[in-house]
């Protein structure tokens, strides 16, 4: 499933082409995507003007001049490609998953036209007051954004007190941290020379104080995704740019994945391991990574 990075590259691809316009017409080849669509889809976004694009951790946000705000959500193999000639061009999907997997069609009015397309149809779109966003069922749980300047050392030490869980499992949370996933949460860590078995409480200090590492962790998180991003994410199955390529983050990937590889940490010596924490795989260094 794409994270923060993917979703906020594809947010970036798909501003200056979204931010302007207004939809002229809307196809909507069914009547659901993971979830049904909004009563009306098509016909409530005729006309209207897209006024911004922003990101909420992995949503899309397209604020429109109703009041009404476009949420999207790529799920695991959603991709937006980007129409401005009249064909696809270079930006089209392989044969194997378009027109097939393409269920909706953002035609707007200066010709251009955005495809949704998605394999396993686990993304999702919705249409949702801009008064009640906050309070969205969507939204009303999730953390803070971790490039975020509230995102610091002194914050997150304040939510690790007394957190018996995994600090990996805490990262992971979205309750907690907004957009971070596991891919990004694994490259932090090993930044951060933190075991993601480590319990998260251990990490403050008898003071209440940031520890050396927890502070370490915050940069790390902040590093990874700002290369992340400008990496224009990463591609491992589905994810693609709105222009059609692919990410390039995964070239920088110092242990997920690499399970059975040599640790790159000059002078560690060390052994990437694979461990499946919360159903999902874990990758880390056990021998510079305590």
């Amino acid at each position: 499933m794409p994270e923060l990075p993917e979703v906020e590259t594809v947010r970036r691809g798909l501003e200056p082409i979204l931010v302007g316009n207004a939809f002229a017409r809307v196809e909507q080849r069914r009547p659901d995507l993971r979830f049904p669509l909004p009563k009306r889809f098509g016909e409530r976004l005729l006309g209207r003007r897209i006024e911004s694009l922003d990101r909420r951790a992995k949503y899309l946000l397209a604020r429109l001049d109703d009041g009404e705000v476009l949420v999207m959500h790529l799920g695991m193999t959603g991709r937006f490609s980007v129409d401005q000639n009249g064909a696809l061009g270079r930006f089209a999907h392989e044969a194997s998953t378009a027109p097939k997997h393409e269920h909706i069609v953002f035609h707007l009015g200066n010709g251009t036209s955005v495809h949704y397309s998605d394999a396993r149809r686990f993304g999702y779109m919705d249409l949702i007051p801009t008064k009640g966003l906050d309070q969205h069922a969507l939204f009303k749980g999730l953390g803070i954004e971790p490039l975020s300047p509230g995102f610091t050392a002194e914050w997150l030490v304040q939510r690790l007190k007394g957190k018996a869980t995994s600090i990996k499992a805490a990262l992971v949370d979205q309750r907690l941290i907004a957009g971070l996933g596991n891919i990004y949460a694994s490259e932090a860590l090993y930044r951060a020379r933190i075991s993601p078995l480590k319990r998260a409480g251990s990490l403050v200090s008898k003071s209440g104080r940031p520890t050396k590492q927890i502070e370490a962790l915050v940069a790390a998180i902040k590093a990874v995704l700002e290369g992340a991003i400008k990496a224009g994410g990463s591609s491992l199955r589905d994810y693609r740019r709105a222009d059609g390529e692919l990410g390039e983050f995964q070239h920088r990937f110092k242990v997920y994945g690499r399970e059975g590889k040599p640790c790159s940490r000059k002078g560690c010596g060390g052994t990437v391991r694979r461990i499946v924490q919360g159903g999902r795989s874990t990758f880390y260094c056990p021998t510079c990574q305590r």
